[in-house]
C-alpha cells in the first residue's frame, strides 16, 4: 500500500502580517501593486492571482516564477525609496571614474547557476580582517602561530563583507565574522582538519553548545561549567562570539540562532556516524544531512547583522522556513563543489555530493560532479522561485529586506568560494 501523500502546508503569512495593523497591510498591498507595475510581471504571461476571499475554497495555484532581481531591487512607488538597500541606477549620482580594478582571482564552475557580485568594499575588508585577527589571537587564543597562514588564507573578512552588503557598521559585520570563525574552529578541531574525530564527537559538541545555550544548574556545579567554557579554543570562541551577538540581537534572534546551531551540530553527528560505520549514505540521505550540516546559521542572522529584526512569527512561517532551507542547501552544495579537489587530496574519505553520487549511482567522477552541479542549480532555481513568491505574498518591509539579505548572502558565498584560490581549485572535468 503506497504511503499517503502529505498535505502541502498552507501559508498563514497574511494572517501573521495582520499583527502589524490594518494600515501596514494597506501599505503592503499598495507596494505589491507598485512592484508588479514597475516590473511588468514575470517573463511569462502569467499574472499574480488575487487572494481568495474567506468564503471561497482554497485553490492551488502554481507559484509565479518571478525574477529575484525584483526582490533585490525592493519596492517602488510613492514613499518607498527608503525601503530599498540601494538607489536605482537612474537615481545614482554620477561618480568620478574609479581606477581600473584588478580582475578577481578564480573562475566559476562551468554551468553553475550563480549571480556575479562586485568585489567587497576593500576598506571594510581590511578593517574587519584586522579586528577578527585581534579577537582570535588576543581575546580567545584561538590558534597557535603555525596556523596563522591558514587563518589569513581563509579571508574571513572578505567573506563576511561580501555576504552582508547592508550591514550598517563594522561592529555589525563583526557579529557575523566572530560566529563564522568560531563555527569553523569547532568544525576543524572537533570534526576534521586539526585533530577532529567522529569518536566522542557528541560529547564535545554538547559541551560546546552550552557556550551558546547556557547551562542552568545548581550553585554547586555552576562554577565548574563556567570554567569549562575556557578549556579549549572552540568553546572559548563560541562563548565570546555568542556574548557579542546576544548583546546586539533581540532575545528572539538569539534563540533563533541557538536553534540553528543545534541543527548544525545534529548534522555533524550524522556525518560522524557514517564515518564510524564506514558507510556511504544514499544520495537523498546525504542531502538530508546537508540540510542540517550547512550554512543555515549564517544567512539566518542577516537581519541582526543588518541592524533590524524579522519578527519571530514571520520567520517561523513555513514559506519563510522553506526559503531559508533552500538557501542553506544551495550554498552548502557550492562548498561541496569548490572544495572537491581539496577534500580528495586530504587523508581519509571525505563525503561530498559528487563522491556520494558516484558511489551510489555508479557514475564516473566527472559524471557525478556534473550531476551535483545540476542538483545545485535546481536548488537555486527553487530558492529564487519560492523567495519571489513569498515577497509577493507578504510585502511587509522586514520580509522584503530579509529576503534581499538572504539572497545577498547566497551570492556573496559563491563569490568567496570562487575567488578563494588559496583554499580551492577546480577539477579538470571540462
Amino acid at each position: 500500500m503506497p504511503a499517503p501523500e502529505l498535505t502541502p502546508p498552507q501559508s498563514s503569512l497574511p494572517e501573521a502580517a495582520s499583527h502589524f495593523g490594518a494600515h501596514v497591510l494597506a501599505g503592503a498591498a499598495a507596494r505589491a501593486r507598485d512592484i508588479a507595475a514597475a516590473t511588468g510581471g514575470p517573463p511569462s504571461t502569467a499574472t499574480l492571482p488575487a487572494p481568495p476571499s474567506p468564503e471561497a475554497p482554497a485553490v492551488d495555484v502554481p507559484a509565479p516564477r518571478i525574477g529575484l532581481d525584483r526582490i533585490l531591487r525592493g519596492p517602488s512607488g510613492l514613499g518607498t525609496a527608503g525601503l530599498r538597500l540601494v538607489l536605482r541606477e537612474e537615481e545614482q549620482p554620477t561618480p568620478p571614474a574609479p581606477p581600473e580594478p584588478s580582475p578577481p582571482e578564480g573562475v566559476p564552475i562551468p554551468g553553475l547557476y550563480h549571480h556575479p557580485v562586485p568585489e567587497p568594499d576593500p576598506v571594510r575588508v581590511e578593517e574587519v580582517s584586522r579586528r577578527i585577527k585581534a579577537w582570535a589571537m588576543d581575546e580567545v587564543s584561538l590558534y597557535p602561530e603555525d596556523w596563522e597562514e591558514q587563518f589569513d588564507g581563509f579571508s574571513v573578512g572578505r567573506y563576511m563583507v561580501g555576504c552582508h552588503p547592508d550591514a550598517p557598521t563594522i561592529d555589525h559585520l563583526m557579529l557575523a565574522t566572530r560566529l563564522m570563525v568560531a563555527e569553523n574552529a569547532v568544525d576543524d578541531c572537533y570534526c576534521e582538519d586539526h585533530g577532529g574525530s567522529p569518536v566522542g564527537l557528541g560529547e564535545r559538541l554538547l559541551l560546546a553548545h552550552t557556550a551558546l545555550d547556557p547551562l542552568h544548574t545548581t550553585q554547586e556545579y555552576q562554577p565548574q561549567w563556567a570554567e569549562s567554557l575556557h578549556s579549549d579554543a572552540p568553546r572559548r570562541a563560541y562563548r565570546s562570539a555568542m556574548e557579542y551577538f546576544a548583546q546586539a540581537a533581540t532575545a528572539s534572534q538569539t534563540d533563533r540562532f541557538r536553534h540553528d546551531m543545534a541543527r548544525l551540530h545534529m548534522g555533524y553527528l550524522a556525518e560522524a556516524a557514517w564515518a564510524q560505520l564506514d558507510r556511504v549514505p544514499e544520495v537523498w540521505e546525504y542531502l538530508a544531512m546537508r540540510q542540517f550540516n550547512n550554512f543555515r546559521p549564517c544567512p539566518t542572522i542577516t537581519d541582526t547583522v543588518g541592524g533590524y529584526e524579522l519578527p519571530a512569527d514571520l520567520h517561523a512561517q513555513p514559506a519563510m522556513q522553506r526559503v531559508i532551507a533552500l538557501a542553506g542547501n544551495a550554498t552548502t552544495i557550492v562548498n561541496d563543489l569548490y572544495s572537491y579537489t581539496k577534500e580528495l587530496d586530504a587523508p581519509g574519505r571525505h563525503l561530498n555530493l559528487p563522491v556520494v553520487i558516484a558511489e551510489r549511482e555508479g557514475l564516473s567522477d566527472r559524471e557525478a560532479y556534473l550531476k551535483a552541479v545540476e542538483v545545485h542549480n535546481d536548488l537555486m532555481h527553487d530558492f529564487e522561485t519560492e523567495a519571489a513568491a513569498l515577497a509577493a505574498e507578504c510585502p511587509v518591509p522586514s520580509v522584503q529586506r530579509f529576503l534581499r539579505g538572504v539572497a545577498a548572502w547566497v551570492d556573496g558565498n559563491h563569490h568567496w568560494h570562487r575567488t578563494n584560490t588559496y583554499r580551492y581549485s577546480l577539477p579538470d572535468f571540462w
